[in-house]
This record gives structure tokens, sequence and C-alpha cells, in this order.
């Protein structure tokens, strides 16, 4: 059964950010564009590639008005650990959820039960908390920060200009295809 369209259920979990612990809700996610980015677990190997990825990327996906949520079951303590021990995590300036009673892995459901820990999935959640694109990856397989970036720009593109419709590859000024009779067959 496919997520697309789902609304994210009610939360409110512990995150590690900016050297601070804080409390973090669906309601401060509403409002603006957001990517769960969902891990299996701290002290990892190919966790903190991905991770670093993303807080590389991090400045372009808030000028998309996008917020990242790293998410893993693991706690707060244990991302403040990770952040303070790992070259690469030290690196990470977008919040780190801490899913410990597995709220949010159940929720997008990305949980793997007899494990404890989340898939590897990556969502993105409209500014109304719909799920609008999402993937999930084997275990060993790391995702790409700039392929997850453009896949909210073309989320935004198309919630903004409902007519057209964004083809594969597409960039922000990229061509789009408004779909209409006249185009079918023609592609």
């Amino acid at each position: 059964m496919s997520l697309i369209g789902k609304e994210i259920g009610d939360f409110s979990v512990q995150a590690y950010v900016d050297n601070d612990f804080k409390t973090i809700t669906k309601n401060d996610v509403l409002g603006k564009w957001a990517l769960f980015f969902f891990y299996p677990a701290d002290f990892t190997f190919v966790c903190p590639t991905e991770l670093e990825e993303l807080a590389e990327n991090y400045d372009a996906f808030k000028a998309e008005n996008c917020e990242v949520y790293s998410v893993s079951c693991d706690t707060h303590f244990v991302h403040k650990a990770w952040h303070e021990s790992s070259e690469r995590i030290s690196k990470v300036t977008y919040p780190m959820l801490a899913d410990p009673a597995q709220v949010l892995a159940r929720d997008f459901e990305v949980l793997i039960e007899k494990d404890g820990q989340a898939e590897r999935g990556a969502f993105i959640v409209d500014p109304k908390g719909r799920i609008q694109v999402y993937e999930v990856t084997a275990g060993g397989i790391g995702r790409n920060a700039k392929e997850l970036l453009r896949l909210v720009q073309a989320s935004k593109f198309v919630a903004e200009h409902g007519d057209q419709v964004c083809p594969a590859q597409w960039t922000p000024g990229g061509e789009t295809l408004k779909p209409s009779l006249d185009l079918v067959g023609q592609l």
C-alpha cells in the first residue's frame, strides 16, 4: 500500500541540534517542507557517509524552505555522543531526531521489529504534513542527498504549478510538461 498523500501522525520526540536537546513535534514540521531521513543506527558504517553528505547539502535544502530531520531509534544522548566523537557527524547541524519508542519508525512504516531499528528510508513531507515522495533502500545501500534535493524541488514545483509535471531528470528551470490530450502518444 502506498504512503503517498498519507498525513504523518502526531509525535513529540527529543532531538540533538545546535549542541543542545530540543523537543520536536508535528507542529514544528508543519508550514514548510521536510525531509525525514531514517537510518538504522548511530556508530555504524554507511550512515555517517549519508548524514555527512546531507550536512554538506543542508544549506541547499534550507534555501528550498525544507528542514532536514535525520531519524534513528537511538536516543538523543547517543546522537550527542556520536556528534562529539565522529568527524563526519560533527558536521551535522540539522536536527537529529531520537526515536527510541519507535513512534516515527512505525508511523512511516520503516521499523524492523526484530532489530528495533529503522530501514534506510527517506520521506519528503509537504507543508501540510503529507508524504509526497519516499524511497526505502536495503541497509547496505547509501542514498544521494543531491537527488533528494532535486525531488524536493520537483515536489515543490508540482505543488505550486498543479497543471504541470516534471519529467525524468527535471531540475529547476528545466522544461516541464502540461498533461493534455494532445500529448497522449506524442512522448
